[in-house]
């Protein structure tokens, strides 16, 4: 019953707005309000999978005379979107050949037996995973290995339960917030950044490189990984275990079962470190050959074509992916993100970011640092409620009227309240690496809460503090 109120909402808002006798705006703003109501109200709702949302535009717009379908289905096709599918393809080599698995274990391997270094290192493997797979599948990943450590230094300490307890908090936890921060750390780790970025490049021409968004993002990700270590690890649930020479056994046992690099993993490799290293250098490459004109999407096609088209060994096949691999891309991603601005050019062309350029212009008294607050801790709290791409979606055009109409730079805001959107660490449902650490058994809604609300409240201070001094001087 809930999901079919919720489904028959959209639809009803948006026809109770178009034959409304009297107009809100004009009938064309109108039209699009419409349109927009019935997807957020869809993306909040989750009546149908949020993928499918995005195609509402598709259907919508055309009928509605708001732009053609040929216009509306370019959105679609956006470089921004190939540069995530080329970074989807580069994480499923790497899935697919378990190198993220040997890079994971190799970094728990440099941590140290205490119990608090390896929670430590499974948090630091699990954010290097998710700066260029999904936390999703980073915390898939990462998970059963912490349990199996988990389970061995229990058979090894049954008398200290209450420790016990604890360690196993921490480990969960600090896995889930890991996954969620490492995505912020580059422009293809979590979503909404790439959103972001497919959205100011093509309202306003603004282009993110991946090595700019690296040199804050990384030292960002690395300050917030290192708070979230203290507030779980060593303020909310020590566990004061001490030496656990069982963990490094299992790391050993599953490195051991790993064998020795093969051909494929070293192609993997490979071509993902040059994609890394073309990414860093585009500048520089670009200054020496200026007929190249490489961008940061050519860069990632070049590498997924790679994975398809060379031969681990010349002259024989297969190659590392086949096109069936494919299937396990997340395409509605994609979708999304054509979806987002889709609706996006819909609300600029039809004079909704004018407007609120306009009525922000007119709010002399408002203090521009009171406003950023209000909007990141808005943002930071609903996205514990629903997706963060639907969030930065529906947000960015406001944001940018907001910031427009303000004097401010576009970016000075639309950054931040971007970052707040990956910030999810207090409920199940907020994210998946949180929905699948509760899933273990180990962690209560009050464990992640009580964390969690620590977490949010240090993401919101460091982020005011990043768009204050740092974002004026990268960007």
């Amino acid at each position: 019953m809930k999901r079919m109120l919720a489904l028959c909402l959209g639809p009803l808002v948006a026809i109770g707005i178009l034959l409304s006798p009297q107009p809100i705006f004009d009938p064309l703003m109108d039209k699009i309000l419409a349109a927009c109501l019935w997807m957020v109200l869809w993306w909040i709702t989750e009546a149908v999978s949020i993928s499918i949302t995005a195609l509402l535009p598709i259907v919508l717009f055309p009928l509605l005379g708001i732009a053609s379908i040929s216009s509306v289905t370019a959105h679609y096709a956006n470089p921004i979107v190939f540069l995530f599918f080329g970074g989807f393809v580069i994480a499923l080599a790497l899935e697919k050949v378990a190198l993220h698995k040997r890079i994971a274990l190799h970094i728990l391997r440099l941590t140290g037996p205490k119990a608090n270094g390896v929670v430590l290192g499974f948090m630091l493997a699990t954010a290097l995973l998710s700066m260029w797979i999904s936390n999703t599948a980073s915390t898939v990943v990462m998970l059963p290995m912490a349990l199996s450590v988990y389970h061995l230094v229990k058979k090894r300490t049954k008398k200290q339960k209450k420790k016990l307890k604890r360690f196993a908090l921490s480990l969960m936890l600090g896995i889930a917030a890991a996954a969620n921060i490492g995505g912020m750390a580059t422009l293809i780790g979590t979503p909404p950044n790439s959103v972001m970025l497919a959205f100011l490049n093509e309202q306003y021409q603004i282009d993110i490189g991946f090595f700019q968004w690296m040199v804050f993002g990384v030292p960002f990700a690395a300050l917030l990984l290192m708070i979230a270590y203290f507030i779980i690890v060593r303020w909310s649930y020590p566990s004061n275990l001490g030496r656990l020479e069982s963990a490094h056994q299992i790391i050993e046992q599953e490195l051991e079962s790993l064998g020795p690099i093969a051909r494929k993993e070293a192609a993997v490799l490979s071509i993902f470190s040059l994609t890394v290293l073309a990414w860093v250098l585009r500048g520089q490459l670009n200054s020496w050959w200026p007929t190249l004109a490489l961008t940061d999407t050519h860069i990632a096609m070049i590498s997924a074509m790679a994975l398809f088209v060379f031969p681990v060994e010349w002259g024989k096949t297969p190659c590392v992916l086949q096109w069936d691999d494919t299937a396990r891309l997340p395409w509605g991603i994609l979708i999304l993100f054509g979806g987002g601005l889709a609706l996006a050019n819909g609300l600029a062309q039809g004079g909704f970011i004018d407007a609120i350029q306009v009525y922000m212009q007119q709010q002399a008294q408002w203090s521009s640092v009171l406003i950023l607050f209000a909007l990141v801790t808005m943002v930071l709290f609903l996205t514990e409620l629903m997706s963060n791409v639907a969030l930065v979606t529906v947000f960015l055009p406001v944001i940018t009227g907001i910031a427009l109409g303000l004097n401010m730079p576009v970016l000075s805001m639309v950054i931040p309240v971007t970052l707040a959107s990956s910030c999810a660490f207090m409920l199940p449902m907020a994210t998946p690496p949180n929905a699948i650490v509760f899933a273990s058994g180990h962690v209560s809604v009050a464990h992640m809460v009580r964390s969690g609300f620590w977490l949010n409240t240090m993401c919101l201070i460091m982020i005011l503090l990043l768009s204050h001094f740092l974002i004026p001087l990268l960007f």
